[in-house]
C-alpha cells in the first residue's frame, strides 16, 4: 500500500536507528502527538481529527512508534520504555527540533510521561489523555484490547468498549480497523509486546511517583468520565502529582476523548498550547 492509496503512510526518516513513518504539517512551535496502543493503530488513524487544526498554529508531527503503524520492525527488537523514548527523541534529533510539546493518548501519555522525566529539557508542554504511566489494576478492557486476537467480530466488540457512544462504532469503522490490525507484521509485533500476564505491561509503562512529581512542565490533563480502557483514576493522580497541572474530565465520553468529543478536544489543546 503506496503513500497515494493509504493517508496512514506519509514521510520516512531514521530516528536512533529505526526507519520511522511519521507526519509532518503546518508550521509553528512543534507539537508531537504520540498514538495509544490499540490493534492496528498508526499515528493518523489516531489523531486524524486532531492534525489539521494543530496545524493551523503548530508544526505537528505524528509518528509511527516502533512496533505499531507502518514504522520498520527491526528483527529480534525488544519492545519497551527504553526503545520508544530513545525513538521520539531520535526523532526530535533528526528533525533538528529542540523542544516540543508532547500530546500522548493512552500508552503514548505514559511515553510522554516518560520522555519528559528523562528528557526534561525537550519537552516544553505536556498534554496527557486517557493517559498511562501510574500504577493501576488492569481494566478489563485494556485486557480485552492487548489481548486482541483478529476477527472483525473481536474488532467490533474492542470498539464498543472504546466509545462511550455507540453510533460511532459501525461495521464499516469495524472492518475498516480489522484490515488495519491484519496488514503484515502488525499482529505479529503486536501480540508480543503486551503478553499475559499484562498487569505486567500497565506496570512496565508506569513512571515512579516521585519522578512525575518532580516534574516542572506545564500539563493538561484529559480523560473521558466513562473510560473502560484506562480508569479515570489515572488522570486524577497525575493531575494531583504534577504541580503545574490541570484537568479536564469529558462526561458521556469513553476512550476516545480526540474523536468522540473531537471540536471541543481540538479547542482545548489548542488553547492550552498557544497560551504563554
Amino acid at each position: 500500500m503506496g503513500g497515494a492509496h493509504n493517508p496512514e503512510i506519509a514521510n520516512s526518516i531514521v530516528a536512533n536507528g529505526i526507519k520511522t513513518n511519521y507526519h509532518d504539517v503546518g508550521s509553528g512551535k512543534p507539537v508531537l502527538l504520540i498514538h495509544g496502543s490499540g490493534p492496528g493503530v498508526t499515528g493518523w488513524a489516531n489523531w486524524r481529527l486532531t492534525i489539521p487544526v494543530l496545524a493551523e498554529h503548530s508544526r505537528v508531527i505524528v509518528p509511527d512508534m516502533v512496533g505499531f503503524g507502518f514504522t520498520e520492525r527491526p528483527a529480534g527488537i525488544r519492545y519497551g520504555m527504553d526503545v520508544w523514548v530513545e525513538q521520539a527523541v531520535g526523532l526530535l534529533d533528526a528533525l533538528e527540533i529542540e523542544s516540543a510539546d508532547i500530546v500522548g493518548n493512552s500508552f503514548g501519555g505514559g511515553l510522554a510521561l516518560a520522555l519528559a522525566i528523562r528528557h526534561p529539557k525537550r519537552v516544553r508542554k505536556l498534554v496527557l489523555m486517557g493517559s498511562a504511566g501510574v500504577q493501576f489494576t488492569l481494566t478489563p478492557g485494556l485486557d480485552l484490547a492487548w489481548g486482541y486476537e483478529p476477527s472483525i467480530a473481536n474488532m467490533r466488540k474492542l470498539l464498543d468498549v472504546f466509545a462511550y457512544d455507540r453510533n460511532l462504532v459501525t461495521d464499516e469503522l469495524a472492518e475498516l480497523r480489522y484490515k488495519a490490525s491484519i496488514q503484515p507484521g502488525f499482529q505479529e509485533a503486536f501480540s508480543s509486546m503486551f503478553p499475559a500476564p499484562r498487569q505486567n505491561g500497565v506496570n512496565a509503562l508506569a513512571s515512579r511517583e516521585e519522578d512525575i512529581r518532580a516534574l516542572p512542565h506545564e500539563t493538561l490533563v484529559i480523560h473521558g468520565r466513562e473510560d473502560q480502557i484506562i480508569p479515570l483514576s489515572n488522570s486524577l493522580t497525575l493531575a494531583n502529582l504534577i504541580s503545574r497541572s490541570q484537568l479536564h474530565v469529558f462526561g458521556r465520553c469513553g476512550h476516545w476523548t480526540q474523536i468522540e468529543h473531537a471540536a471541543r478536544f481540538n479547542r482545548l489543546v489548542s488553547n492550552f498550547l498557544t497560551e504563554n
